[in-house]
């Protein structure tokens, strides 16, 4: 069977949920310090704006390294790892433009990183605690496309971007939260 990031085994479903709940911690707090510096474009806000999609490739270093431990392929998450290494590129570059360019680089971004979440996430629906991953992906692309409209706007602002990461991150705790559902019922 050819799988793609999908595995049966239970190193997957125990990195995935352990990295589940650490991506919500990191995405609430990054979420309230965006929030708090997302009025102007200066150090702080573009320090955060790179660090968010660095913490993801870390991440995604983190996933694919369980992934092809456990015998699955990880192509989507090296395909991420890419992605998001690019947007960390694509957005210091942009934060020397404002706030339009940085929400066409984040929007640009969120549309790519969605769609490899969501493939991610039907692969592995059989893991469990998959739906929300898959909803995640698809709000992902849908709020990417928003935010590259935006930035055409009268009055564009970080402050949606926060709250994207926020709401990301609780996808991240219930999809967490189902794992650890789904490992209890099978022990």
């Amino acid at each position: 069977m050819d799988t793609l990031v999908a595995t049966t085994t239970a190193g997957v479903p125990t990195t995935l949920r352990k990295l589940y709940f650490l991506r919500f911690a990191f995405a609430a707090v990054w979420a309230l310090l965006l929030f708090t510096a997302a009025g102007t474009l200066g150090p702080l806000s573009v320090s955060l704006l790179l660090v968010y999609p660095l913490f993801d490739v870390a991440a995604a270093v983190v996933d694919a390294r369980a992934a092809t431990a456990n015998g699955a392929t990880a192509t989507p998450l090296f395909a991420n790892i890419v992605i998001s290494s690019l947007a960390v590129i694509g957005l210091a570059v942009a934060a020397a433009s404002g706030v339009p360019a940085v929400l066409r680089v984040w929007g640009t971004w969120a549309v790519a990183a969605g769609l490899v979440q969501l493939i991610a996430a039907v692969a592995r629906r059989t893991l469990g605690g998959q739906w929300a991953m898959i909803t995640s992906g698809a709000l992902s692309t849908v709020a990417g496309l928003s935010f590259v409209v935006q930035a055409g706007g009268e009055a564009p602002s970080l402050k949606n971007v926060a709250g994207y990461a926020l709401l990301g991150g609780v996808f991240f705790l219930v999809s967490a939260v189902r794992l650890n559902s789904a490992a209890r019922h099978q022990a």
